[in-house]
């Protein structure tokens, strides 16, 4: 594509890539257990979310958490205690089983029937740039009415395809002037 940024922030803007910023509100949206994993409370909610069915605990297999059953049983009965290397990766299948489960229902919320969700872009950050190489950019709304492939990107957790569905199905409907909303200081939408 060709308004794709190569060198962003050469003069001083901050921003984030916008399906950074997407995700981000997305896993607002779906509202994590905010009881840090740290704690035996946030552990033993994860646990009981990952291990309370059989579809639960085939999809935490499938995303990364391969302990034996008997290990679960001994981690809920607090009888051991995962090791850092196994919080990291109960953390990281709850949000992919999380992530799963909450997808339809977001792509529900977010289509809304065909009439959309406002999508609000605020610009990159060019205060530390100087005066000469600032560009005219200015909030913008979009209503995006297609969200299948963002949502199915963001939960399956694939970077490359959420930049690549957001630019393609989203960016690119704020007319000639959509390589200016590539990176973005915030990306904000109510579901």
């Amino acid at each position: 594509m060709p308004e794709r940024n190569i060198e962003f922030g050469k003069y001083g803007a901050r921003g984030i890539r916008g399906h950074e910023a997407v995700a981000r509100q997305l896993d607002a949206l779906a509202t994590f257990i905010a009881t840090p994993i740290t704690t035996r409370r946030g552990l033993l909610a994860r646990l009981h979310y990952l291990t309370r069915t059989e579809h639960a605990r085939a999809t935490a297999r499938e995303a990364g958490l391969t302990v034996t059953d008997r290990t679960l049983k001994a981690w809920l009965e607090e009888r051991r205690s995962p090791s850092k290397r196994n919080l990291e990766k109960i953390e990281s299948a709850y949000r992919t089983v999380r992530r799963q489960n909450v997808a339809r229902y977001l792509l529900l919320r977010l289509t809304r029937e065909g009439r959309g969700t406002r999508v609000e872009f605020h610009p990159l950050n060019q205060s530390q740039v100087p005066r000469t190489r600032q560009r005219a950019v200015e909030y913008r709304t979009l209503n995006v009415r297609h969200w299948d492939r963002v949502v199915r990107a963001w939960a399956a957790g694939d970077d490359a395809a959420l930049d690549e569905a957001w630019v393609n199905d989203v960016v690119v409907d704020l007319g000639s002037q959509w390589g200016e909303y590539e990176f973005v200081t915030a990306i904000g939408f109510a579901a």
